[in-house]
């Protein structure tokens, strides 16, 4: 048996805790939880069914540009979305770019406001 029993979180660095708050709630629809501590920096923790989102206002270490433009092919989150027609019909009323998963799966890559590259797969 694997000590290792579930994921809890996932961290992902923001710019800008607001901007980054505009996607993760108002398209993703993410409630932000109150039990985040008081840390010397901004962010939010987000609800993701029993698991967590930590968004995290800090400088990012890591490039932003030169990414690969289908978010399969770099390192990535994957949540479960009840309706991936529902996702694509938010994503596209905003503008926001995404690429089918390329192995026939009902799922869809998009990337955040900062970069962060996000995996969403239906799960009827």
């Amino acid at each position: 048996m694997s000590l290792v029993r579930d994921i809890h979180h996932v961290s992902l660095i923001v710019s800008d805790t607001a901007k980054a708050l505009s996607f993760y709630q108002g398209v993703l629809g993410l409630r932000i939880l109150p039990e985040r501590p008081a840390l010397p920096f901004p962010g939010a923790w987000l609800g993701v069914g029993a698991r967590q989102i930590h968004l995290l206002e800090l400088p990012n270490p890591d490039p932003v540009d030169g990414r690969p433009a289908h978010g399969g092919r770099d390192r990535h989150a994957a949540l479960l979305v009840s309706s991936l027609n529902e996702l694509i019909a938010r994503l596209d009323a905003e503008g926001l770019p995404y690429t089918l998963s390329r192995s026939g799966r009902r799922a869809l890559f998009c990337r955040d406001p900062d970069g962060n590259a996000l995996e969403f797969i239906e799960d009827v």
